[in-house]
């Protein structure tokens, strides 16, 4: 990328990512978020960078094919999105550097050793921030200050011992439901349908959020209160999310691909722990909850949904 016709690879995770010109709004904000972070640095596509793109056309198996064909094609580095999209880049490759962005567990999953040293060709900018999880809570309690039982979802989620410890604080008795697979996850709805919790918390997950639409058309079904990381869940009719800036993390992104083009390495990058986060509230989907937020907190919010 620092020279004509060096290329770089974006590979995108989300199932729902078809291509660039049908991206929804919040898919192409990450992207239009990489651009402008390689433009301040003085990289124009089409002019001294080439990108090469692969989506998953709504299907995440596709991943590993994908980042094949980006290895075949000599890239010099792999923007990979989201956890899956870093892992099916590793899976096929040990050599060219791996830059990722809005990631989850990377030491988890095997992709780094630590964050601080990742010791391998994976670096980039996570979006998993362990407090986010307590957090949405103490927001759900603020719009509702009676309620006493929730709901929470999660897979693997660095986000699960703050909840875990947060609920005596916050005077709520939590029910937690993990979901692996889709039949795991259709059960823990059923579940939380029939035992009709004051709210529902949905914690931060490449597989969850996969899955986001069919939780949130669930949610509005029972009709159930619900609070979630990122702000496609608000995007897609979900009631309020907050976490990590998901565009944000792909902004950064850019410095990396402009040190390891410069001669840095990824293994002596570290992994960037997000730095920006967004409340979103959906206001229609209140009213139709029938729940009234706070002056207080709509005024913190980032954005309002009307």
């Amino acid at each position: 990328m620092a020279a004509r016709g060096q290329r770089a690879a974006v590979a995108i995770d989300a199932a729902d990512r078809m291509a660039l010109n049908r991206t929804p709004t919040s898919h192409r904000n990450s992207l239009a978020a990489f651009r402008d972070g390689l433009v301040a640095l003085g990289y124009i596509e089409g002019h001294n960078v080439a990108i090469e793109y692969r989506w998953a056309e709504g299907n995440l198996g596709r991943l590993p094919q994908l980042a094949n064909e980006l290895v075949q094609q000599k890239v010099d580095i792999i923007l990979a999105g989201g956890s899956n999209g870093a892992q099916a880049a590793k899976g096929v490759t040990s050599l060219i550097p791996i830059v990722t962005a809005g990631a989850g567990e990377l030491v988890e999953l095997g992709l780094v050793s630590t964050l601080a040293r990742p010791a391998g060709n994976v670096t980039g900018f996570a979006a998993n921030a362990p407090q986010s999880g307590a957090k949405r809570i103490q927001i759900m309690k603020e719009i509702m200050p009676t309620a006493r039982h929730a709901a929470v979802l999660f897979n693997k989620s660095s986000e699960l011992p703050t909840v875990l410890e947060s609920q005596s604080a916050l005077d709520v008795v939590l029910t937690f439901h993990e979901v692996r697979a889709l039949g795991d996850l259709e059960t823990a709805l059923s579940a939380i349908s029939k035992n009709r919790p004051d709210f529902f918390v949905a914690l931060n997950d490449p597989f969850i959020f996969t899955h986001r639409k069919l939780i949130i058309e669930a949610t509005a079904r029972m009709p159930l209160p619900a609070i979630y990381g990122y702000r496609e869940y608000v995007d897609d009719g979900g009631f309020i999310s907050y976490g990590a800036n998901i565009s944000d993390t792909y902004r950064r992104a850019a410095s990396y691909i402009d040190r390891i083009l410069k001669g840095e390495k990824a293994a002596d990058l570290p992994v960037q722990q997000p730095t920006k986060f967004e409340l979103l509230i959906n206001l229609k989907t209140a009213g139709v909850l029938g729940l009234t937020v706070p002056p207080t907190l709509l005024a913190r919010a980032d954005e309002v949904i009307e």
